[in-house]
């Protein structure tokens, strides 16, 4: 049997309108893959307009806290009550945040001989225990959309 020069036309046009959508969501799929987000932090409990505020954002429990393993990192300048930082681009994913009150801008943690903080210090969803920080687990949360997210420090 022949297939009529009307059939070949509707084959050639649905084959066309398959070929454009394919087109489209092979074009989309990368931005959908890597979909970014604005990550909004307000630091709470600042007691002074000194310094600044140091903030780490973390990916994984490996290297937690650790400056070298920092995903992205933030300063901003202290606001005596509330600091807001926002971090952009931030894609879908687990992270944890550590923050510090640098009072002195001396970009470092202060502490004493025990190696305990003298400046305020705070993490997200974590918090200090009695002998020494949480883990990334107790500070971890998620980001799949735009995302606020408050710290106090102490």
């Amino acid at each position: 049997m022949r297939q009529s020069n009307d059939g070949k036309l509707i084959a050639t046009i649905v084959q066309k309108n398959n070929m454009i959508k394919w087109s489209i969501l092979l074009v989309l799929c990368p931005f959908l893959a890597i979909a970014q987000h604005q990550l909004t932090i307000s630091i709470e409990g600042v007691e002074s307009s000194k310094g600044t505020i140091s903030i780490g954002l973390y990916n994984s429990a490996d290297g937690f806290l650790k400056a070298e393993k920092i995903y992205k990192g933030l300063l901003e300048t202290a606001k005596k009550g509330t600091t807001v930082a926002t971090f952009e681009d931030v894609p879908n994913g687990t992270y944890a945040l550590a923050v510090y009150h640098d009072e002195n801008s001396n970009e470092e943690l202060d502490s004493n001989l025990l190696g305990i903080p003298k400046e305020p210090l705070g993490f997200s969803k974590g918090k200090l225990k009695t002998f020494g920080p949480p883990n990334f687990e107790e500070c971890a949360f998620k980001v799949d959309s735009d995302t606020k997210i408050s710290v106090p420090i102490k």
